[in-house]
């Protein structure tokens, strides 16, 4: 089937799917004929091979199932353009409501429109060397069976004993005690800090003894096989790429270990994740902290202060998204979650289910391991998704920001579920305050609670007994803008269709303190206009006006990243979080201005009146250089006016009162040192 200028290739695997053919050929406006092939990749592959080998049209395959094998035909007929899957059988007709599902399908082919993405990679390159570190037998029979293909060194945490590990005659490989403190790096860089070091005693007898011990001893290292059973010893855990952890309890997890160390070996390609953008990055300035929003939900530590911006360590990062969906100037974005990208596909997938006729749909956006899991389990053991659910895939949970959330709901969501690991604690903490962003959100416009929902739940037959039992109420957003530009870009884009849209007329909403979004409030009596919070903000949101003291904001340009409030040397600027609709929003308004102070000699303005009158009050009179009258005039002359009074008063700008008369002893101990004195003292 062909439609808008691709090819579908659509199979019911066997007729074990209930698929409306004629109803879907109708759709994609075809009069005649069903489209739904029976078993494209068995008895009808031919079908299938000749749609490869007519390079043409884009090829969309409705089944993941046998991915590799049409793969491998596609390559076989020497197909130039990428093939796109997408899966119908779990996500919709392997399910008790699939005479139903007839929109969903439409909507899940019409998604299948993003083209594959490529990104910056780097080189990680491990030579072998392992370190093994454990407590007890566990760790030196493991450490044996990787030296024979590994670099090994094993570390015992003994605590200054090793006598329920059995010693051997003859070790291939250095045996050390010691508590590793810290370690950091990634696969090929690795370095730790031991405290408690020392080496095993070669004359240990029975258990393993050790020599005398000291703390802070380093060491580097490609691999770490940990068998502590403790604490992960690096932020995130496994994640981290060469940081191998099983359950020392678990000799089928411990030999799951061994033999991915061993494979460690060698120079391995890893994605560059994320694209950092300094320039934008709302951080730091001149040492003041601003917005960190980023180095708190990194869940591996893979971000750390540079001064005025952020480091991102390409090796350590794993592609988790946090960084991209907090960021609120878009200085880090992940590759695979381009707003516009991304939004497209929620656009696409929700117009055309609305189009074929669905009404109140769900999406469920979940990952590529354990939510598209728990779909396939749904749909094999139990009821599978109903027919208004339509399942989202993104590459990680993190993608799923207010850039995708948000436009999900102005294109007629009912309601976004968002599947999270619960195992993931510090990354579910960012997304928890997205959520509940978009909820304060969506429940300030009148469309209800709980538009936006955080599942952690680890049983898939929970969540789709609650997808069965869950009605939301209609939703009245049925936007059709494209999504463009920077994710804040689209962010706009859909709070503005949802204002239009919202059951509630309103102007402002209040928003949770570190929403990215908001105004600043300025203590009129404290500001004396220095305007040190202008060139300090990141995104221009605080401008001057170079025709009179004046400061203005547009409240639109806000990320509330507080480097305003830090810059401020009087504490006048504090931060108000809230959401604010209209077009005045993305025009500069006036926070304060004052009239400018003028030149008491020759009446040009400078300054403000009340800084120039602060600055009086507190230096005339009681300040020694501004005791006389007419040097505290001085203070409210402009610049060329001050230099012409000081050097025109008739004395010199430092001169101090006449030094005193120095005197010695004479013969009556009354005579000074002058040439005088000292004639006589000679006589």
């Amino acid at each position: 089937m062909k439609f808008n200028g691709k090819r579908y290739l659509i199979c019911d695997c066997e007729g074990t799917m209930d698929i409306d053919g004629p109803g879907l050929s109708r759709h994609f406006g075809k009069k005649d004929g069903d489209i739904i092939h029976t078993a494209l990749c068995g008895s009808e592959r031919e079908i299938a091979a000749r749609a490869f080998a007519e390079n043409g049209d884009p090829i969309v395959v409705a089944c993941r199932h046998q991915e590799a094998l049409f793969r491998k035909m596609a390559a076989e007929a020497h197909r130039d353009d990428p093939i796109q899957f997408v899966d119908i059988r779990e996500s919709a007709g392997w399910s008790e409501r699939a005479g139903d599902a007839l929109p969903k399908i439409a909507a899940l082919l019409a998604a299948a429109v993003d083209d594959p993405v490529t990104t910056d990679t780097m080189t990680l390159t491990s030579e072998g060397r392992c370190l093994v570190y454990g407590r007890d037998q566990t760790a030196l029979d493991a450490a044996a069976r990787l030296a024979q293909r590994l670099d090994v060194t094993l570390l015992l945490d003994t605590r200054g004993s090793g006598d329920s590990i059995v010693s051997t005659d003859s070790v291939a490989f250095p045996i050390f005690s010691g508590r590793v403190v810290t370690l950091s790096g990634y696969l090929g860089r690795f370095d730790l800090r031991v405290d408690g070091y020392a080496a095993v005693s070669p004359s240990s007898r029975g258990g393993l003894g050790f020599g005398a011990t000291h703390d802070g001893a380093t060491a580097s290292c490609d691999i770490v096989v940990d068998l502590s059973g403790g604490t992960p010893l690096l932020p995130g855990g496994e994640r981290r790429h060469g940081y191998l952890r099983p359950d020392p309890g678990n000799p089928a997890a411990v030999e799951r270990a061994l033999f991915d160390a061993v494979g460690l070996v060698g120079e391995f390609e890893k994605p560059v994740y994320v694209n950092y953008r300094p320039d934008r990055c709302a951080h730091a300035r001149n040492g003041l902290q601003g917005c960190t929003r980023c180095l708190d939900a990194c869940p591996l530590s893979a971000i750390s202060p540079d001064k005025d911006v952020v480091a991102i360590d390409a090796g350590i990062c794993d592609g988790c998204a946090l960084c991209h969906s907090v960021c609120p100037t878009g200085a880090a974005t992940y590759f695979e979650a381009a707003a516009e990208r991304q939004g497209e596909r929620m656009r696409s997938l929700l117009l055309a289910y609305r189009d074929a006729g669905g009404k109140a749909p769900v999406v469920l956006i979940h990952d590529k391991k354990r939510g598209a899991e728990a779909i396939r389990l749904m749909s094999h053991c139990s009821r599978g998704l109903p027919a208004h659910v339509l399942p989202f895939i993104v590459d990680e949970p993190g993608q799923a920001g207010l850039d995708l959330t948000l436009p999900a709901l102005a294109f007629g969501a009912t309601r976004v579920i968002l599947v999270a690991d619960p195992a993931a604690a510090a990354g579910n903490e960012a997304l928890r305050k997205s959520v509940s962003l978009a909820c304060a959100v969506t429940e300030g416009l009148g469309y209800g609670a709980g538009r936006v929902r955080l599942w952690e739940d680890i049983d898939p037959i929970a969540l789709e007994e609650w997808l069965y039992d869950d009605v939301p109420d209609a939703n009245p957003a049925a936007a059709g803008f494209r999504p463009a530009g920077q994710p804040r870009d689209v962010i706009r884009l859909a709070l503005g269709a949802l204002h239009d849209a919202a059951p509630r007329s309103t102007d402002a909403i209040d928003l949770p303190d570190g929403a990215p979004f908001g105004a600043i409030s300025v203590d009129q009596h404290a500001c004396t206009l220095c305007l040190a919070c202008v060139p300090t903000c990141p995104t221009g949101a605080l401008g001057d006006n170079p025709e009179m003291p004046q400061l203005t904001f547009v409240e639109d340009c806000c990320v509330q990243c507080g480097l305003c409030h830090a810059t401020c040397p009087e504490g006048a600027i504090t931060l108000a979080p809230r959401l604010r609709f209209g077009e005045d929003t993305r025009r500069p308004s006036v926070l304060k201005e004052e009239e400018p102070f003028e030149c008491v000699r020759c009446g040009t303005p400078f300054g403000t009146r009340a800084s120039i009158e602060r600055v009086v009050a507190q230096l005339a009179g009681s300040h020694p250089i501004f005791r006389d009258p007419a040097a505290a005039d001085r203070l409210k002359m402009c610049g060329d006016c001050r230099v012409n009074a000081q050097f025109n008063h008739g004395a010199e700008p430092f001169q101090g009162a006449a030094p005193p008369r120095a005197r010695t002893a004479g013969n009556d101990g009354t005579d000074d040192v002058s040439s005088g004195g000292r004639s006589k003292a000679r006589q």
